[in-house]
């Protein structure tokens, strides 16, 4: 049985989610709003992603008969102008959700929870995955040199991506 410092916890990184989730979807309506709708679909993907992972863990809790719980989520703050800045603000923020799935693993560990932990070491492949996607973006920008036809074929690239997760959160 879960305990409830670690459902709150646990409670905590859905809302941690579901705002990475608005964060993306704010930062694609703006790419899209600029042009560049290949970079729109992207973020839009990575929303979906976001609110899968927000959702497993959703579930996790029910599996756990532990009380769900949704708190507000605040209003997606980024200052990016340019796709490099975007998508270094991207890369930092997976960062920070990596630090925090870090910081479960390590209560999980002290409680001997050894079904949340394992439940967080999909988590951490997951994020291992993330953030070198973001750095290999940001390193396509660099070989690019950040020229209007670099980003036009890296708009058409990412616009390519496709769900990599189910989108009916019924069959998590």
């Amino acid at each position: 049985m879960i305990s409830q410092k670690m459902a709150d916890r646990v409670n905590l990184q859905i809302n941690r989610e579901m705002y990475s989730a608005y964060l993306y979807l704010a930062m694609g309506a703006q790419m899209t709003e600029a042009g560049y709708t290949g970079v729109g679909k992207w973020l839009t993907v990575q929303y979906h992603e976001e609110m899968f992972h927000a959702m497993k863990f959703a579930k996790y809790l029910e599996d756990q008969s532990a009380t769900v719980k949704y708190a507000k989520i605040d209003e997606p703050k980024f200052k990016a102008t340019t796709i490099k800045d975007l998508f270094q603000e991207v890369y930092e923020h997976e960062k920070f959700v990596t630090a925090s799935i870090r910081e479960m693993v390590e209560l999980a560990r002290a409680e001997k929870d050894y079904a949340t932990e394992g439940l967080l070491a999909w988590y951490i492949d997951e994020q291992v995955e993330e953030e070198k996607n973001d750095l290999e973006i940001l390193q396509a920008i660099d070989l690019l040199g950040n020229s209007a036809q670099g980003l036009f074929m890296l708009n058409i690239e990412l616009g390519k991506r496709d769900a990599g997760v189910t989108l009916d959160f019924t069959k998590i």
